[in-house]
């Protein structure tokens, strides 16, 4: 069994390695010359990029300062001063990653950690710290002052990993031109793992917390500075993210108790949220967050060092990611119980995200959520030795919610039927069960990171700001894909890429593009025509019947968003005890 487990875990990984690693560039068959290339001039230099089939793109542009040696560990510094002409047309540096653990004991971790950990993989991605950058692309031809509306790009990655070269956007960008909705698209890189998200008492005293929600803002502010010398308008920018860029969208919405406004305008209009909402939390400096800060001072050799947050910025870049590297990672035995995340710092996030919301502390703008209907699979896959609701129990109060007592915990998990035919997977009776248990943890670990948390979401919108509308909607186009299902990060494949140009992915990309031009996915007017790609059926607010749009392959069809109620009653009362 622990043998056909590991084959099975490092086959998942290299599936998620594929889903979360979008596909590469384009080719250099696929640049077109077109004379010049595309030139734009900004206040900080003249940016030029690529023309590509149907597209332009504008690669790797700094909107601050490195945060390179002394600045490792601050707030990013915007950049004011000229970059010259700059070579947009290049594959931008990614931040540094955490893919794994540098401790990792079991044989997956080991290997993931030497691998990546490597020189040789280091420079294949283009890693550095000088990695502040975005990514511009418009339709071909798009003059300065078009005033195209801006769909603003957050990737996810569990706030461990991801860079915006992973995402090329020259797909979804031609599909909207097909369908007459232009936009231009920007994606933002930020600092991930110990360098975007490093918790403790030390990190909160020098005001260094939640860099990486930071960088995002810094980012959105350069669109509000440059995007209208590109074609787009900074007035009508939409944000979009998928699990920790979901999630990501959500604390910008939060952000500084909902003042989203720059120079007197608000710096979004709307959001789209695949796969994230809110993520109850502790604060930067709560035991689990202080016992991560430990681990990487005394695994930096910083532990007797009378300035330890010091020390950690002095450390050369590879002794810095060793170190930031060697606590548990998303894809392993702690999943989802991530070591680095955003934390309330009583000054960014004044709370945690799910009061803010419940208190009507953020900016209430027209959004679109989104869940997979199996969300948990991926994350249930390292966890072999959960056999029974004990120890389910004891895995949950150990490795997530430590405020929670065994009672309370015992009485969740009983909400979920341990027979196979009720887990995730969902609808697949007694096929997929990895392992005794497996189905059951999926179907818990979903429900609490993505799917009914998103309800609770809603809902709490709802109450604070009833005429604020959203959407939402289940994807179940993976039905039937064995063990994952509709697995989380699927959506990037359909959504994103549209890889499977089905009823789906196209129905998704047109109620996007409506939403981007209009804040309603029903609304198809404007652009250069109103066709687009109709749907047999209108979307309804989230609103009196708490109705989904549930997406399947070849159709669509309307969901009552009520399934598993008893536990998301549970989860509604016990939400205070949920905190990671």
């Amino acid at each position: 069994m622990k043998g056909s487990f590991s084959v099975l875990a490092a086959g998942s990984l290299a599936l998620f390695s594929r889903v979360s690693a979008a596909p590469p560039q384009p080719p250099a068959s696929q640049i077109v010359e077109r004379g010049a290339a595309p030139t734009v001039t900004i206040s900080t230099g003249t940016i030029v990029g690529a023309s590509r089939l149907a597209t332009e793109a504008f690669n790797g542009i700094p909107y601050a300062v490195p945060p390179t040696g002394d600045r490792r560990l601050r707030p990013p510094v915007r950049l004011t001063s000229s970059v010259g002409t700059y070579d947009a047309a290049v594959i931008p540096n990614a931040c540094p990653q955490f893919l794994a653990s540098t401790e990792a004991s079991d044989l997956l971790g080991k290997v993931l950690d030497s691998v990546t950990g490597t020189p040789l993989f280091q420079k294949a991605l283009k890693v550095s710290e000088d990695c502040l950058t975005v990514n511009v692309v418009r339709p071909v031809g798009t003059k300065a002052g078009q005033k195209l509306p801006v769909l603003f790009w957050i990737f996810g990655g569990g706030f461990q990993l991801g860079w915006t070269s992973m995402y090329d956007a020259g797909p979804l960008l031609t599909a909207s031109i097909m369908a007459g909705k232009p936009y231009v698209f920007v994606a933002v890189n930020y600092r991930v793992g110990g360098f975007g998200f490093m918790p403790g008492k030390e990190i909160l005293r020098d005001g260094a917390a939640n860099l990486g929600l930071l960088d995002q803002r810094m980012g959105l502010e350069w669109v509000a500075d440059n995007i209208d010398a590109f074609g787009g308008d900074p007035e009508k920018v939409t944000l979009w993210g998928e699990s920790a860029g979901a999630i990501s969208v959500l604390d910008q919405m939060a952000l500084y108790d909902g003042d989203n406004m720059y120079k007197g305008k608000p710096l979004f209009r709307g959001a789209i949220m695949n796969s994230g909402s809110i993520t109850p939390t502790d604060p930067v400096d709560c035991p689990k967050g202080q016992v991560v800060y430990d681990a990487v001072v005394k695994k930096a050799g910083c532990a007797s060092s009378p300035d330890t947050l010091a020390c950690l910025r002095a450390l050369p870049y590879p002794q810095f990611l060793d170190a930031a590297n060697s606590v548990p990672a998303i894809l392993s035995y702690n999943s989802v119980a991530l070591s680095y995340l955003p934390r309330p710092d009583g000054k960014l996030l004044t709370l945690s995200p799910d009061l803010l919301v419940k208190q009507g502390k953020y900016a209430a703008v027209p959004m679109i959520i989104a869940d997979q209907e199996d969300e948990g699979t991926l994350f249930s896959l390292f966890q072999g030795n959960i056999t029974s609701t004990p120890k389910l129990v004891s895995y949950l109060s150990t490795i997530f919610f430590h405020g929670a007592t065994t009672s309370q915990l015992t009485d969740l998990v009983r909400t979920y039927d341990a027979a196979l035919w009720e887990g995730s997977p969902f609808r697949t009776g007694l096929l997929n069960e990895v392992y005794p248990g497996f189905k059951r943890l999926a179907a818990i670990l979903g429900d609490l990171v993505f799917t009914l948390s998103r309800r609770l979401f809603l809902a709490d919108a709802l109450k604070a700001n009833p005429n604020v509308p959203a959407w939402s909607y289940l994807a179940s186009y993976n039905y039937g894909l064995p063990i994952l299902g509709t697995f989380h990060g699927s959506d990037l494949l359909q959504v994103f890429y549209g890889i499977l140009p089905n009823h789906a992915s196209k129905s998704i990309q047109s109620f996007y593009s409506n939403f981007v031009y209009n804040l309603d996915p029903n609304d198809s007017t404007g652009g250069t025509n109103a066709v687009g790609t109709k749907v047999e059926i209108a979307w309804p607010q989230w609103g009196g019947k708490r109705e989904l749009m549930q997406f399947f392959n070849d159709r669509a069809a309307l969901l009552k968003d009520d399934f598993r109620a008893e536990s998301y009653e549970w989860i509604e009362r016990n939400i205070a005890v949920l905190n990671v």
